[in-house]
């Protein structure tokens, strides 16, 4: 698997921002079938900081009405991962 197809997108939540502030730990949703040790080389070579740990879930689907039309949303993989001392990941320079 491509290091550029296992890291699909930062997750943004008010608990997550907190998280990055107070523990260094980013959320990234990720590819369902990558491991941790893909996660783990992927936001090292992508983000060049050293990764401590990493920790998935996966997310649940959940069921969207439209109308009278009930649909699901995809069921997604979470990885929140620890860096390491010193190290940080800044998604919002200069804003």
């Amino acid at each position: 698997m491509n290091i550029h197809d296992v890291i699909h997108r930062p997750v943004v939540t008010e608990k997550s921002t907190i998280a990055r502030e107070l523990a260094n730990v980013v959320t990234f949703a990720v590819d369902p079938s990558a491991n941790k040790h893909q996660i783990k080389e992927a936001v090292e070579s992508l983000f060049e900081v050293k990764v401590q740990t990493v920790r998935t879930c996966r997310m649940h689907r959940k069921s969207r009405r439209v109308g009278k039309f009930v649909g699901r949303k995809p069921e997604w993989k979470k990885a929140i991962v620890t860096l390491a001392e010193g190290q940080s990941i800044e998604f919002f320079e200069g804003v």
